[in-house]
Parts: structure tokens; C-alpha cells; sequence
């Protein structure tokens, strides 16, 4: 086979490779993500109500995130508007989203793929019904300087 092609033709494969790889190390390594002290304890054993409306309310991301098919419903937050990644406090606003009932090992893994303590908090917060649900926010970004 001529080289050319069989370069072209292992091009595809190697980024695939590098996509799963990144994957992995994302959502599944240990060396991934370390969570920051301090942070609210979860009991592996609980289940927690989360509220979600980005990528965490397609299906397929909470399966490669959790490993598990995770049923949702329909909700919406009161008081807010999404703006981006982040909620933003708004009288009479609303964010739709997902409710889910997700055991505490499953928050362990919602909490790693947003990076809980870095990019996130999770603060319990009042749905549209009157329940409360955890809710990711944003953390304000902070540059570092040396």
C-alpha cells in the first residue's frame, strides 16, 4: 500500500485514539482531577437531587460521565437566567433544565466532570416546585499571577 494513504488512513485512528485517551483521563483517571479540601462530604450510599441544564441534560454525557443510564424530568429554576456556563440571579427569570435522582457515587462523578472546587461549587438551591436540588455554579475565574 502506498505509504501516503496508509498514513491518511491512520490519521483518522490516531485522533480517535487521542479522543478516547482524553476521555479517560477527563472522567475516569485518577490523575485527572484531585477534589479541593473542604468540600461537603457525600455519602457513596445517599441519593442527592441535582439540577442540571447543559451539557449534563443529554443522556449520552451523563452516561460517559456516571457509566450509568440516569433517568431525568423536566424542571426549572426560579430566579435565574443562564447566561453561558453559569446561572445568573434574576427576579422573575427561569432556566429550564433536568431534575435527577442520582446516588452519592454518581455525585462523586458530577462532581469530578465539573471540577467541584475549580470550575464549579454545587450549592442546594429551590426548583420552580418548591424542592430543593444541588445546582452547579460557576466559580468566578481567577488569574493567577507569578
Amino acid at each position: 500500500m502506498n505509504r501516503r494513504i496508509r498514513t491518511l488512513l491512520l490519521l483518522p485512528v490516531l485522533a480517535l485514539c487521542l479522543f478516547l485517551a482524553w476521555l479517560w483521563y477527563n472522567l475516569l483517571s485518577p490523575w485527572g482531577y484531585k477534589m479541593p479540601a473542604g468540600l461537603p462530604a457525600v455519602i457513596p450510599t445517599e441519593e442527592y437531587r441535582v439540577f442540571v441544564y447543559g451539557t449534563l441534560t443529554q443522556g449520552w454525557v451523563r452516561w460517559l460521565v456516571t457509566g450509568e443510564q440516569i433517568d431525568t424530568r423536566p424542571a426549572q429554576l426560579k430566579g435565574y437566567y443562564r447566561d453561558g456556563l453559569n446561572l445568573v440571579p434574576q427576579a422573575g427569570a427561569h432556566t429550564p433544565g433536568q431534575l435527577m435522582v442520582v446516588t452519592g457515587e454518581n455525585l462523586i462523578d458530577l462532581d469530578r466532570y465539573e471540577r467541584l472546587g475549580i470550575r464549579y461549587e454545587r450549592t442546594e438551591m429551590t426548583l420552580a416546585d418548591g424542592q430543593s436540588a444541588w445546582v452547579y455554579t460557576r466559580l468566578p475565574m481567577v488569574l493567577e499571577t507569578r
